[in-house]
């Protein structure tokens, strides 16, 4: 029997949003999670010129590769090798790459709840079982040593995201170690997702590498880099894993644009311009988080990196979808409904993204106020 997958509710919403825009709506894009600016400027002239010199085809860019490893002993002193990394399409197909060549159809793998849509529609689709651990404020939205611990019978794998969507929480280094020694103790096999790294406002996200070299990593240039239409990502696995995954990624998904692969390289030489994103995101943050109390939501999780801010909205609907709707027709500001990252308790809690101009910030901000002064309370 097929997999029955739920909606990604964002996209939904999306296209309502691009449908009153096309009518002449001004509309604020607060849905997704994706960098309002474009690839950096050293990658656009190095994708011209390769254009006009190259017919380009199927191809795994060694000097991308190369340039990888670098990258991670110079971010978080972790030695690891070119032949590691298996680049992809984005963080999705390696996403699908660490699922299909770790577990077997039926087999389990345990995930925050609340946590990005498609962990657990992938499992779905792959046919094995998420196991969502329910995650509250107490624990800051994220997973623990204790909680995985407790999880009986042990899960085959897990899926850590550190900083979150849809939260931007992180997990501290002492509870990664403490997740990675429960691993280990239990036969776990763990999966990191990394792709907001680069984007943290209160310390550096460590690599799960650190405490556990066993680990596979996903990650991709659509974040950080400001690179996400150009589908370039990477899978890194353990060296015994690596021939399995590259037969399993050429089979499903051949390599990836191999374009973007040139552009991904030269993107490395623009680390000073894709910082100053990070300076807009942190001023953006900072507008959002003063603003939220006065909109009568003053229960977030607390946005430690990526560029999310999960709020509570209990107080004024048990139906997020359709709360989302209705402040996008009444708005034009675009949302994410909380179900889409819990099946549970999403419908009280909305995702702002905050990846856009500040403008647009300050804006949103100015509509917002006498939108949500004008909601009535539940009882």
């Amino acid at each position: 029997m097929n997999a029955q997958l739920e909606p990604f509710h964002a996209i939904a919403i999306s296209k309502q949003a691009h449908a009153l825009k096309a009518a002449g709506r001004s509309i604020i894009h607060m849905e997704f999670g994706q960098p309002s600016t474009g690839a950096p400027q050293t990658a656009i002239a190095k994708a011209h010129a390769v254009l006009d010199a190259e017919a380009m085809g199927y191809w795994e860019s060694a000097p991308l590769k190369e340039r990888l490893a670098r990258f991670y002993q110079e971010r978080y002193a972790v030695r690891v090798e070119a032949s590691q990394f298996i680049l992809t399409c984005g963080a999705s197909p390696a996403l699908v790459l660490a699922l299909s060549s770790l577990f077997a159809p039926g087999d389990r793998v345990a995930m925050a709840r609340p946590g990005y849509v498609a962990y657990r529609n992938t499992l779905k689709a792959l046919h094995m079982q998420p196991v969502e651990i329910a995650c509250g404020a107490d624990v800051g939205f994220q997973l623990t040593a204790a909680a995985l611990a407790a999880v009986e019978p042990a899960p085959q794998g897990v899926i850590i995201a550190s900083p979150a969507n849809p939260t931007g929480t992180l997990i501290r280094p002492d509870e990664l170690k403490a997740i990675a020694e429960v691993c280990r103790a239990r036969g776990i096999r763990l999966i990191s997702d990394e792709i907001y790294h680069g984007l943290s406002y209160v310390e550096p996200a460590q690599t799960v590498l650190a405490y556990a070299p066993q680990a596979l990593v996903v990650s991709s240039f659509s974040k950080y880099f400001s690179m996400a239409g150009w589908r370039l990502g990477w899978l890194l696995a353990p060296p015994e894993h690596v021939e399995r995954a590259q037969a399993y990624c050429g089979n499903l998904f051949l390599t990836a644009p191999s374009l973007s692969q040139h552009a991904g390289l030269a993107a490395f030489d623009a680390l000073d311009e894709l910082d100053g994103h990070l300076r807009v995101y942190r001023a953006n943050r900072r507008l959002l988080l003063a603003a939220l109390p006065g909109l009568g939501l003053t229960t977030v999780a607390p946005p430690d990196g990526a560029f999310y801010i999960y709020a509570s909205i209990a107080h004024l609907t048990d139906d997020s979808l359709a709360f989302c709707q209705r402040l996008l027709r009444d708005t034009g500001i675009a949302t994410a409904p909380g179900i889409d990252f819990d099946p549970v308790d999403g419908k009280h809690f909305i995702r702002f993204s905050f990846a856009v101009s500040t403008a647009e910030i300050e804006e949103a901000i100015r509509r917002m106020q006498p939108w949500f002064a004008a909601q009535a309370r539940l009882a």
